[in-house]
């Protein structure tokens, strides 16, 4: 999910209009508009800032990435969409079992 996304669902979900946020934080809202229409990024520090001003917490973990399997992507590719769909269903079903 990227920054303007993050700052705007929870700016809505506090109930607060770009003005507050902007009063709140010390921003100007013209700042808080263009971090929300994604025109530039906050750092990640004034993007936990903004969410804490919102009444929210945002807890950055870092998890180990799994490897992309290029082959079986490729052997994927091959199929139609119909039949992926109906892979992905299995995978689904087994993993919840």
């Amino acid at each position: 999910m990227r920054s303007a996304a993050i700052i705007r669902e929870a700016r809505l979900r506090a109930g607060l209009t770009q003005a507050e946020l902007a009063e709140r934080t010390g921003r100007e809202r013209s700042v808080i508009a263009r971090w929300e229409q994604g025109v530039v990024a906050p750092s990640v520090d004034t993007l936990l800032t903004l969410i804490e001003a919102c009444g929210f917490d945002l807890p950055l973990e870092l998890i180990p990435s799994q490897p992309v399997d290029n082959e079986r992507l490729r052997k994927n590719l091959l199929l139609s969409p119909e039949r992926r769909v109906q892979r992905a269903l299995r995978g689904r079903e087994k993993a919840s079992g």
